[in-house]
């Protein structure tokens, strides 16, 4: 028997594709126009998965199975993340956004402070906030932290709990905390058990459902303002705000702001990408 014939996507039909299908997930095409890559080969895959010989096919399998739309949003995720990525937000939050959320949460009589990170992939981010509060400078007799990870892809979850990494992820990490925090395991640098406790990881599509809260501080980076269409931004992004505590943070990426008709945040003082949820 003849091997079966690989599917034709070239990059100029599969952006064809793409720009017809992401709005129909309420997806933006121009947050994936530098990460298509990524993109494009999951679906090329799945083209040969189903036995489908290219993209025109793949239309009319969603046209004809609807149930299809869901593995497609599967597909569409983007996971590019490492420790410290934006090192100049880490430091505003290390220096600035922890220490003042910590002495809100202590006038309050609250010994913890709760974080979310939003699209967690493998626990890089939720593990570099952990870090930055540790190593960085927590305040002594202050709260502790903990952090909740949340992502729509299960194999990266199960990483995230196994926290263990190329070096390449550890390249934005300070050299210092890289050798106080990480063994070198087998597969990688691996980071150590107490450097783990109080980070907690779940499976959950933020387009979906969200933890209960309330949270003092929410990791939303590039991500929902980045891949998702205004409406579908305005919905989530007021559903986090909501379980921010009053004076609590949201971090969004370095380039992103919250979209018009998101009352109630206001910009952090001398700090990059993190808005102040307005007391009431």
């Amino acid at each position: 028997m003849a091997p079966a014939k690989a599917p034709a996507l070239t990059d100029r039909q599969c952006v064809a594709f793409l720009q017809w299908a992401l709005p129909r997930l309420g997806l933006r095409w121009p947050g994936y126009r530098r990460v298509r890559r990524q993109v494009c080969k999951r679906l090329k895959g799945r083209l040969a998965a189903l036995g489908l010989a290219d993209a025109d096919a793949y239309r009319a399998l969603l046209a004809a199975h609807p149930e299809e739309w869901r593995e497609l949003a599967y597909l569409c995720r983007v996971t590019i993340s490492r420790f410290y990525r934006d090192r100049g937000v880490f430091s505003d939050l290390q220096r600035r956004v922890l220490p003042a959320l910590a002495e809100r949460a202590t006038a309050a009589g609250r010994d913890t402070l709760w974080a979310w990170s939003i699209g967690c992939a493998s626990g890089e981010e939720a593990y570099s906030l952990l870090l930055a509060w540790r190593l960085g400078g927590a305040p002594a007799n202050g709260p502790s932290l903990q952090v909740l990870g949340t992502d729509i892809d299960a194999a990266l979850i199960r990483r995230a709990r196994r926290a263990c990494y190329p070096e390449s992820s550890l390249r934005d990490l300070p050299a210092a905390w890289r050798r106080e925090a990480f063994h070198d395991g087998p597969g990688g640098p691996c980071l150590l058990p107490r450097f783990r406790a109080g980070a907690q990881f779940r499976r959950q599509d933020i387009g979906r459902a969200m933890p209960d809260g309330p949270f003092d501080l929410v990791l939303c980076r590039n991500l929902v303002v980045t891949y998702f269409q205004p409406p579908r931004q305005r919905q989530v992004l007021m559903g986090v705000r909501d379980r921010l505590r009053p004076g609590g943070a949201l971090v969004l990426g370095a380039h992103e702001a919250p979209p018009p008709g998101i009352a109630g945040l206001t910009p952090w003082p001398e700090a990059d990408a993190v808005w102040r949820k307005i007391s009431r």
